[in-house]
């Protein structure tokens, strides 16, 4: 069974006007079960992740700081969302779903995350509407547990992954590729292993041509037993955050090259959605049910 981290935090209070479209993570899951693609028993709602885990990935003092809403006025503007127990809370959910998902996606091929792929979240400080990095943290969970000798995340959100880059710039065992809009945030890029820069308005053909020529490299280069997939919608051309021009069929063709790979390398993998900002929810929903569908199609 596909099974699928959600919980009701996910969804959380924002100021009036705020561009995140939290509202998202309430109804996805709505949706999937409204077509038919899950029932509830694919969801499950996961915990708080421990600070023993966390802190793999994160800073101890960073950690520390957050718990206690310690963070500077500067410190919480570069996060993106006003500070509180309860995002805190949120954010500890979220990474503990992805760890969850690790054990299914061992057990079943695969596992999803309705929310995370807080891939601008570094070793000591929040960015971008990451505080914490919740495909790091299982990563480096997998590695502490002697779950995982080779991890590869291929990160397709149109941002590129800075915070991940730098979290694993000095380890072998996680290879890091991120394929990313050139002109977007993080406007100063860090250097994760594999690093592709896409002119603006990049189209589906020159896009899918680039991806399926890369993962099988990727596979026969670095023979991971287990993948990291961020599967961010805001490559689609209606996105108000995003420079490339992607259709939803052509979010969907790049989502079925990755479970496609994985599935014939028989490596378990793990999705988080990462990010979403068409101004028309309906687009952002499609184009995330899209990547659960091809999940089930594949998988089971």
């Amino acid at each position: 069974m596909l099974k699928i981290a959600y919980h009701p935090i996910y969804k959380h209070p924002l100021p009036d006007g705020h561009r995140f479209p939290m509202i998202k993570y309430e109804l996805l899951p709505q949706q999937l079960q409204l077509e038919g693609i899950c029932t509830a028993a694919n969801f499950f709602a996961p915990t708080l992740a421990s600070k023993v885990d966390i802190i793999r990935a994160h800073e101890e003092t960073y950690y520390n700081r957050l718990i206690n809403l310690e963070l500077t006025p500067k410190e919480i503007r570069k996060s993106g969302f006003p500070l509180s127990d309860v995002l805190v809370k949120r954010e500890r959910i979220i990474a503990q779903g992805t760890i969850n998902n690790c054990h299914y996606a061992l057990e079943y091929g695969v596992s999803m995350n309705i929310a995370g792929g807080t891939h601008h979240a570094y070793t000591n400080r929040a960015e971008a509407f990451c505080l914490l990095n919740d495909q790091a943290i299982a990563a480096h969970y997998l590695l502490f547990h002697q779950l995982a000798k080779k991890i590869l995340i291929i990160d397709l959100d149109v941002h590129q992954g800075n915070g991940t880059a730098e979290i694993f710039s000095n380890e072998p065992r996680v290879f890091t590729f991120s394929m990313h809009g050139e002109g977007n945030y993080p406007f100063k890029k860090e250097t994760s292993d594999l690093d592709i820069a896409l002119a603006k308005n990049t189209d589906d053909a020159t896009y899918l041509k680039l991806l399926s020529n890369i993962l099988p490299n990727l596979m026969e280069e670095q023979q991971p037993d287990f993948i990291f997939y961020l599967s961010g919608v805001d490559v689609l051309a209606t996105d108000k955050l995003g420079t490339l021009g992607m259709s939803i069929e052509g979010c969907a063709k790049r989502d079925a090259l990755v479970f496609k790979i994985a599935k014939e390398n028989n490596i378990p993998i793990q999705c988080s959605m990462g990010g979403g900002y068409s101004p028309d929810i309906k687009i952002i929903l499609k184009a995330h049910v899209n990547t659960y569908k091809l999940a089930q199609e594949f998988y089971f």
